[in-house]
């Protein structure tokens, strides 16, 4: 495996000891749906509990994870981030979920083999055209064209359609729209689902 792989694999053996659901939702998750890319660092979701329990989730983690960040039981309160660093030095972002949208990308997420025997939890791949919109980055859209190349007979275009507008409601309406112009680019030489 390589490292992030390594990384990813030590991070999924901590959750799952702890009954704690999570689904890696960054560029680890490209090769299954996109156009595999280079990736330095690993970005996953959590279902961890809510404000109360922040500060013990947080508390675990940097019993096997050194932090990346100087204040990292503060700096989780305010962000619902905690960056931590595996054993083998490749960075992990996990984003604390909250209920609703989280708990579908949970629902939906898929088990994902780094090898024989080791299998992660990655989203979806609507899940991750849904955070890739909402993040916005050049990359983040060509990753996002790269799925739709891919995936696009086999996309419940639907549901990324409702998320990304209740996502365009609260940021920005330009959310949904860089769905909508990457779904319209897509080659009429590739058969689309009908929407």
């Amino acid at each position: 495996m390589n490292l992030r792989f390594d990384a990813a694999w030590e991070i999924h053996l901590f959750l799952v000891s702890r009954g704690i659901p999570y689904a890696i939702i960054g560029g680890t998750a490209l090769p299954r749906w996109g156009e595999p890319r280079f990736t330095k660092d690993i970005d996953l979701v959590v279902m961890a509990p809510l404000k109360e329990g922040i500060d013990k989730f947080v508390q675990s983690l940097l019993e096997c994870f050194p932090s990346r960040v100087a204040n990292p039981i503060a700096f989780a309160r305010q962000t619902r981030m905690i960056l931590i660093r595996a054993s083998n030095h490749c960075d992990v972002d996990i984003s604390l979920g909250l209920p609703g949208y989280e708990e579908e990308v949970m629902r939906r997420a898929v088990d994902y083999d780094l090898e024989t025997g080791k299998a992660v939890r990655i989203c979806s791949a609507e899940d991750l055209i849904i955070h890739k919109c909402v993040s916005g980055r050049p990359q983040d859209i060509s990753d996002v064209n790269g799925v739709l190349m891919r995936q696009n007979k086999k996309l419940d275009v639907a549901y990324i359609r409702k998320w990304l507008r209740a996502f365009a409601e609260l940021t920005e309406p330009e959310v949904l729209k860089r769905f909508e112009r990457a779904w319209r680019a897509i080659p009429s030489s590739i058969p689309r689902k009908k929407t």
